[in-house]
């Protein structure tokens, strides 16, 4: 325990750092949550926008302040600095001084400019203090979800415009709830009310993922409760004979489920049942392919790259001709940043991942690490690199899994840091 509280001190400044760590998240959550609300087409879209506005004057300051440009891993260092660098000129690659391309780059978390400055959240120091409000601001954002939910439950469960509705679900689920799986990952040191309700959330962004049969939001939000169960096995140390009854528990559940599915499939499952076994990436995925050249596969097209890709609807009648987007998290990368920018991506993440997962004593690390893990797994059936806090966890986790005095602690070190932890106390970081 000693050991513990030696990497949390008094440093010049500390009310500050904790204003702008406020400020941050504060303008962070205004925007999230005004941008995904506009995308309702069911308010003044102008008023979002300058909600907006009025969260990046929040973020944007405080973020620069929170910045500690040190990282102790030479391998971290060199790698890190060459990705930020590529990700500038993907950015420069796309600028133009266009109203509409202007506005897109300030207000569009899917395909603007702030999707490329989440990796900068990597040197954010890791205290205490910052972890607390990361968990805070994850909770904040389920209660905005079901809020959200209750309001368009109509549009949800009995859409009058299928692809607003499938919007609309995916919008929700990947801006406020799929962090929640988080939390789920990092149980033991929330309380039960914070769980349990964790927990609800990310099951109903399942249940609504399969009534609008959204299969990679199935999968997400499966895989992590799947891998909350496998954490809470692990912690709990569970006997063979449990982990046996659990398994049989499950394929009971499973049996009522399909039973369930069979009886509905008609009505409540009617369009999972119609799109269980299609294949809508694969004729994109083809355009793709054929437009894309040898310098557009390593160096990418930059921010506002498109590719050849008529016939297809996006929105609410619009039929494209080219495209900004494929809904294959890899290939995006690719198309903006080319092979370069995946690469440089997967040399610093893979090495967190394994350090975090195998070489960690506590289950924060162990968490990050999985958490690394489902996002590069998701980089298939979804594109999760967009400015959202499920991304800015994939590097906040990095951080953690990169840091030798974080995985080196115990469980109870760390409950008793987050729990002692005061305002002006922050650790100094060790990547």
């Amino acid at each position: 325990m000693a050991r513990n509280r030696e990497i949390v001190k008094d440093i010049p400044g500390d009310k500050a750092m904790l204003v702008a760590l406020n400020l941050f998240w504060f303008g962070f959550i205004i925007y999230i949550a005004s941008y995904v609300i506009s995308t309702t087409n069911q308010v003044n879209y102008i008023i979002c926008n300058l909600f907006q506005v009025l969260g990046l004057l929040l973020l944007l300051p405080s973020f620069v302040i929170l910045m500690h440009i040190k990282i102790e891993s030479s391998y971290l260092n060199i790698v890190y600095f060459i990705y930020c660098f590529w990700l500038i000129g993907v950015v420069l690659r796309g600028i133009e001084f266009d109203y509409q391309i202007i506005k897109q780059l300030l207000l569009a978390p899917n395909s603007g400019m702030f999707l490329y400055l989440v990796p900068l959240v990597l040197l954010i120091p890791i205290t205490p203090a910052f972890l607390k409000k990361v968990f805070v601001v994850i909770v904040v954002l389920c209660i905005v979800y079901l809020i959200y939910d209750m309001l368009f439950i109509r549009q949800l469960l009995f859409p009058t415009e299928n692809l607003r509705s499938q919007g609309i679900t995916e919008y929700f689920t990947q801006q406020l709830s799929l962090p929640g799986g988080f939390l789920i990952l990092t149980y033991i040191y929330h309380s039960r009310k914070v769980n349990l309700f964790v927990l609800f959330t990310v099951l109903v962004t399942f249940l609504l993922a399969v009534i609008r049969a959204r299969r990679g939001l199935m999968f997400i939000s499966f895989s992590m409760l799947f891998f909350g169960f496998f954490i809470y096995q692990y912690v709990n140390k569970t006997k063979v004979i449990n982990i046996i009854l659990s398994l049989f528990l499950i394929l009971i559940m499973t049996f009522v489920a399909v039973r369930i599915y069979n009886e509905n499939r008609r009505n409540t499952f009617s369009l999972i049942t119609e799109r269980i076994g299609q294949r809508t990436r694969s004729e994109v995925e083809q355009y793709f392919y054929r437009d894309m050249h040898a310098q557009d596969w390593l160096i990418g097209r930059g921010l506002n790259g498109e590719y050849f890709c008529p016939g297809v609807t996006e929105g609410i009648g619009k039929i494209t001709i080219y495209r900004k987007v494929i809904e294959t998290g890899y290939l995006q990368v690719i198309l903006n940043g080319g092979l370069i920018s995946l690469v440089l991506m997967l040399l610093i993440a893979i090495p967190a991942m394994f350090k975090g997962i195998f070489f960690s004593k506590n289950i924060l690390g162990k968490a990050a690490g999985i958490w690394i893990f489902l996002f590069l797994l998701f980089m298939y059936p979804g594109t999760p690199t967009i400015f959202s806090l499920n991304y800015m966890l994939v590097w906040i986790s990095i951080s953690i899994c990169y840091s030798e005095k974080i995985r080196n602690m115990s469980d109870k070190g760390i409950k008793n840091l987050l729990k002692a932890t005061k305002s002006g106390h922050f650790q100094k970081s060790e990547h």
